[in-house]
């Protein structure tokens, strides 16, 4: 792609095991890249689709969440293709490059978009019942049967006025 013209473009599918998390769980992706030839390197754009495992933010049960990547970033050469003269680089914060070899590795972009995609509240499922408050038993697959109060001690009061009707206004 290098030694193509401005403007060159191919489309390369995407079938690969990538660890998202750092915890050495691979998460395989999968897509269709297009490349295209820039005057500074090699756009990068595409959909991608991951699922990586996340605990629930209600009951801490580990599960699969399906991910879609819209991926689009530029590499930059590190090596001239023809001379193989060390290129400068944009100094660009997170900026890609093209390694010495010539090897665009999309690794490091996908990590980076699936982190970002991932929710800051995961939920294994909308009504997700989350864990008892007093013995940390998984609601979903069973009742303790300890109550838990409803209302925070500290608006009780409120809860009083409100059902007493004395802080609603007469006459609407």
């Amino acid at each position: 792609m290098l030694k193509s013209g401005l403007g060159t473009t191919r489309t390369y599918p995407v079938n690969d095991a990538v660890d998202i998390t750092g915890e050495v769980n691979l998460s395989l992706v999968k897509g269709e890249v297009k490349l295209t030839r820039t005057d500074r390197g090699i756009l990068v754009t595409g959909i991608l689709r991951t699922d990586v495992e996340v605990p629930c933010s209600r009951c801490l049960t580990q599960f699969n969440l399906p991910l879609t990547l819209d991926i689009e970033e530029e590499y930059f050469p590190t090596i001239d293709i023809n001379s193989g003269i060390a290129v400068d680089v944009p100094n660009e914060p997170g900026c890609f490059t093209v390694d010495e070899h010539h090897i665009l590795d999309l690794t490091e972009a996908v990590r980076q978009y699936a982190l970002t995609a991932i929710p800051i509240q995961t939920l294994c499922e909308p009504e997700c019942a989350g864990l008892c408050p007093v013995c940390g038993q998984n609601l979903n697959e069973k009742q303790c049967g300890h109550k838990v109060k409803e209302i925070d001690e500290r608006w009780a009061k409120l809860l009083e006025l409100k059902t007493s009707g004395k802080g609603q206004e007469k006459g609407r």
